[in-house]
């Protein structure tokens, strides 16, 4: 049985409908903050590893706030988004199920798409109201939601009309932020389930290293200005929880438009660095997570609050790349690949926890996780028993958290922008493409971010293995060389798209048809 709530059902009974449903009691939301911490996920859009000095010591760039979170928390080595690109990682954050099992099955979402959480599907923020939680986002959004369409075109929407299917349909209380990426289309800010303000205006398409997508525009809204009102929304939101006389746990969570492109720093920050826009970009988004800390210090929320940081996928080349290259920056650091991607350069991404009193600071994990497991984490951490139809590629790593050294993910599929897939499982990776299933050579395409020509694939092996303990930058192929491992982990993945779930339970319905993405899999019949 499903949990859904709405706006309509009164908090108490929509709290006493969850606790209904799950096989653990619920205590009211005012007795609930002793044993259930408050939770901040912070996730920045389009961030590689090897932008974080806690990461990498031999960057251009020093991020300190981030590094005194990782100084004061977990840093895991081997957190891995769902995707290489965003929509997808995105999905899998908050239902904890791999986005390709419904009907994304590459690339992402526009800012006009229609929602791709389904009405019946089971999110981390519902989840957490089922226990008590206030829930807020403030951010980029990047799921679709259900615009009032007045055509057939995708520009087609009235904008003066409430719009369903976004965050308040999926188990937050507060939404103000942006429908997608900042370079796509509508420019308006968005508020719980309606525009702002109404565009009127209309803006051109900008060139490299800018970057963005022509179309309508509010009056109120401007690239630069998103960043800095998010941020200060977040804030005022911590203050506001913090003087709350019930002191009711809250789940906050931050998805930042930066910095993807465009890349446009803040006046206070153009310089910052002395390297590039996106440098300080960087350098401005560190700022930022230091400004959050800042307010839960002073508001005595840090020591009863856990603090997630992440990035959607690795560093995107749009972001100047060569002008980093030639500066000796390396934001994939040592990895092969950027955003989009197969390799671990498109999906391995920065993931540092804070949870004080919980979590051993100044600790670094190399143990194996994904953003996917933040539901199964929570229903862990209230020791409650997920449907067997929610959270099926969703493991806890509450353990982790803990300070212990082992978790329970010992693999995970990774998905790219093409709607290619790799399967990971101890040291080993298989790459079911000849490629790279993005943008970084090889490619079937040119590509327009790296200027890379087209590949020849039929010179290429039509997978690749990787021992990532011993080859992390993925530069030898050992397919030839070690072929019960590739039908081993072949019949793995196989498995686990026809089973519906990766995690052990009851088979769920899987949609093959029409993907040839998986046409390798008659490959691998049990």
């Amino acid at each position: 049985m499903r949990i859904h709530l709405t706006h309509a059902v009164p908090t108490c009974l929509a709290i006493w409908l969850a606790c209904s449903l799950f096989t653990t009691p619920c205590n009211a939301a005012e007795s609930a903050t002793a044993t259930r911490p408050n939770i901040v996920y912070i996730l920045a859009d389009d961030l590689g590893r090897g932008d974080l000095s806690c990461y990498n010591p031999a960057s251009v760039w020093q991020t300190p706030c981030l590094d005194r979170l990782a100084a004061e928390g977990r840093l895991f080595t081997d957190a891995h988004s769902a995707s290489g690109v965003c929509t997808p990682s995105r999905y899998a954050l908050m239902t904890g199920r791999y986005s390709w099992r419904g009907p994304l099955k590459a690339h992402t979402l526009r800012g006009y798409s229609e929602s791709l959480i389904e009405p019946d599907r089971l999110t981390v923020a519902e989840f957490l109201q089922s226990q008590g939680y206030t829930t807020a986002v403030f951010g980029k959004w990047h799921l679709g939601v259900d615009w009032k369409r007045t055509g057939p075109n995708e520009g087609d929407v009235d904008f003066s009309e409430p719009f369903g299917g976004g965050p308040l349909a999926h188990g937050f209380d507060r939404f103000l932020g942006i429908s997608a990426s900042l370079d796509m289309p509508p420019y308006v800010w968005l508020a719980q389930d309606r525009v702002v303000t109404v565009p009127t205006g209309q803006i051109e398409d900008s060139p490299k290293p800018k970057y963005w997508r022509g179309g309508p525009i509010s009056s109120d809204f401007t690239m630069e200005g998103v960043e800095p009102r998010l941020i200060d929304t977040a804030a005022e939101y911590l203050a506001e929880r913090a003087a709350a006389p019930e002191r009711q746990p809250f789940f906050l969570y931050v998805p930042l438009a930066a910095p993807h492109t465009p890349i446009v720093p803040t006046a206070d920050f153009i310089g910052r660095t002395k390297t590039t826009e996106y440098g300080d970009f960087v350098a401005q988004v560190d700022a930022d997570v230091g400004r959050l800390l800042d307010v839960l210090d002073k508001t005595d929320l840090a020591k009863d609050t856990i603090v997630i940081f992440s990035a959607d996928n690795g560093f995107a080349p749009a972001a100047n790349l060569p002008a980093l290259r030639a500066l000796g920056h390396d934001p994939s650091l040592g990895l092969r690949g950027f955003k989009s991607d197969l390799f671990e350069g498109g999906n391995r991404v920065p993931f540092i926890v804070r949870w004080p009193g919980q979590t051993p600071a100044g600790d670094r994990s190399d143990a194996l996780v994904c953003q996917a497991d933040l539901l199964a984490t929570c229903a862990d951490l209230f020791g409650v028993t997920l449907p067997a139809d929610a959270a099926e590629d969703s493991f806890s790593m509450l353990p982790l958290l803990r300070g212990e050294e082992q978790g329970s993910r010992d693999g995970c599929i990774v998905h790219s922008s093409e709607g290619r897939f790799a399967i990971r499982q101890g040291r080993w990776k298989l790459i079911l493409w000849p490629g790279s299933g993005g943008w970084s050579p090889p490619t079937p395409e040119p590509s327009a971010w790296l200027d890379t020509p087209k590949a020849d694939f039929g010179d290429l092996p039509p997978f690749q293995l990787y021992d990532l303990e011993a080859d992390p930058a993925e530069t030898t192929n050992l397919m030839a060389a070690h072929p019960e491992i590739v039908e081993r982990l072949g019949k793995l993945i196989r498995s686990q798209i026809d089973s519906g779930r990766s995690t052990p339970g009851d088979a769920q319905p899987a949609d093959l048809s029409n993907w040839p993405q998986v046409s390798w899999r008659e490959q691998f019949a049990p």
